[in-house]
């Protein structure tokens, strides 16, 4: 950058906060090019501002597509200060450097949450302010860059400490957020084009987000992270956090979960996560007995979790869940006297649900130099494809409760049990490399807080029983009714065991793995 900066280009679709730097470059005798809209709002302000068809000597044409790509913008952004034979061709050309460039691009992602119009939506594709950000920060060895108003207070603070000037540590940096804003950019247009024309899976992914915040912390205390959205048609998450300290990864991942299986719920219930799995879940017309019946699942796992619920959380609901220590309360809104019971809470986190919308995207999984990338599993099974295996056929209340079971079932951690007893989890088994230790584990808490409940439940498995010592355990256990996939080379074997204890098998044909 020259010592002495002469010209700033300046094209802005949000002109807030420009005022700011239109004192600054005034205050160091820096000339201003800008475009229509904004020409005009500099001038309205009272600074001196060139016209940048005045400046190029070429009119905008084509309904405005075309008005900043011109030689005399690009080579005076592109040219290199140290390089003789450029100097020579801008003394050639009298042509003038340009040592800002202040840019900011059509408001694309509004756009397309306003209208359904492709016309408009194409006409909204900035193609000269993406252009000129690439030319200026590829050459942010002479040139400023700026491209988010947030950051025009450190380019006051620059240009006053360099004399009219700045860093090149400050234009290098601001670069880089400039070529991430046009890579954004661009992401967004080419997901507008793919949702379109339906294209799942184009030749090449783009992943994009904002940045929300930083949390915490990571997964663990010595890691950081952040959270990105990369809802277009919201300006948040749509999770109101209303008490508690700042969020971590954990608790985002468990925040998620719980959301993700509420969103399965057709009726009032709650899901109690920890680490990412369910303890408890139930569905029950009355909420407070729902959270019950999902706390009496698993209490010990339940300590410090999440709990998620579909329904306002009023007083009595509020006593009841203050008894016990939770780090996330979901609910949909808290009433007055509830507010005021958890306040007694110091480290309780209270986050109202109500605005958030389930999307049904994909789910992405990352890898070293490589990612999957799947549809969302978003069925249980399919009524037609229920085959009833056994000679005793299970009424239509207990296939009810089943897919309530095997719903919660496909969100546990592969390889899963979950035993529940109508509507209400009664255990759960999660994560285990043998289908017969989640079998153990789901009967023992079973046993263990519920064993009551135990008699006649039921038991749904993410994927089928290789072998019949898994069905054996859930037999002895009391289960009265088994939903797998079967499709096991092994399947007659568990289906002659339950024939003989009476006790009833499901085969869905949909598998529920959940790694």
């Amino acid at each position: 950058m020259s010592k002495t900066a002469k010209n700033a280009l300046i094209s802005l679709s949000d002109k807030s906060g420009i005022e700011k730097i239109l004192k600054v470059l005034k205050k160091y005798k820096v000339n201003i090019i800008s475009t229509g809209g904004t020409y005009k709002e500099i001038k309205k302000l009272g600074y001196n501002c060139k016209e940048i068809s005045k400046y190029t000597k070429f009119s905008e044409m084509l309904d405005g597509r075309v008005k900043t790509l011109h030689p005399k913008i690009y080579a005076g952004i592109l040219s290199k200060r140290s390089n003789k034979k450029h100097r020579k061709e801008m003394r050639g050309k009298k042509f003038n450097y340009i040592d800002f460039v202040v840019v900011n691009f059509y408001p694309f992602h509004e756009k397309i949450s306003k209208t359904q119009n492709s016309k408009k939506i194409i006409e909204n594709i900035d193609i000269g302010g993406p252009t000129m950000v690439r030319a200026a920060a590829k050459n942010f060895k002479d040139i400023l860059i700026l491209t988010d108003k947030k950051d025009y207070s450190r380019f006051i603070n620059e240009m006053n400490k360099y004399g009219g000037s700045t860093s090149l540590k400050f234009r290098e940096e601001m670069a880089s957020k400039a070529f991430s804003l046009t890579a954004y950019y661009d992401s967004i247009i080419s997901n507008w084009f793919n949702n379109k024309l339906r294209i799942i899976f184009p030749e090449n992914k783009i992943i994009f987000g904002k940045k929300i915040t930083q949390l915490r912390y990571g997964e663990n205390p010595h890691q950081t992270s952040s959270i990105y959205i990369n809802d277009l048609f919201k300006g948040d998450l749509g999770l109101s956090k209303i008490k508690g300290k700042a969020l971590s990864y954990n608790n985002y991942n468990d925040i998620y979960t719980g959301l993700e299986i509420l969103s399965s719920f057709k009726k009032t219930g709650t899901v109690i996560i920890k680490h990412a799995n369910p303890s408890g879940a139930s569905i029950n017309n009355s909420p407070i007995k729902s959270f019950q019946e999902s706390y009496a699942s698993d209490p010990v796992s339940a300590f410090g979790g999440v709990v998620a619920c579909n329904f306002l959380i009023n007083k009595k609901i509020a006593k009841e869940m203050s008894k016990i220590f939770f780090e996330v309360i979901l609910a949909k809104k808290f009433d007055k006297e509830a507010l005021k019971i958890f306040s007694s809470k110091k480290n309780l986190i209270l986050i109202d649900i109500s605005k958030f919308k389930y999307k049904k995207e994909y789910h992405i999984k990352q890898f070293p130099n490589s990612f999957l990338i799947q549809d969302r599993n978003n069925i249980v099974f399919k009524n037609k494809n229920l085959r009833f295996v056994t000679k005793l056929k299970p009424t239509k209340q207990e296939i009810r409760s089943a897919e309530f079971a095997l719903n919660i079932c496909k969100f546990v951690k592969s390889n899963s049990i979950v035993i529940s007893n109508k509507f209400a989890t009664l255990g759960i088994g999660a994560g285990q490399p043998s289908r017969v230790d989640s079998c153990e584990i789901a009967v023992k808490k079973a046993k263990k807080f519920q064993p009551k409940k135990l008699k006649n439940s039921i038991a749904a498995s993410d994927a089928f029983f290789p072998f019949s010592d898994g069905v054996k355990k859930l037999i002895n256990a009391g289960i009265k009714v088994i939903i797998q996939p079967g499709g096991s080379i092994r399947d007659d074997q568990s289906i002659k065991l339950a024939n003989k204890a009476k006790v009833k098998m499901i085969f869905t044909g949909v598998r529920h793995f959940n790694h």
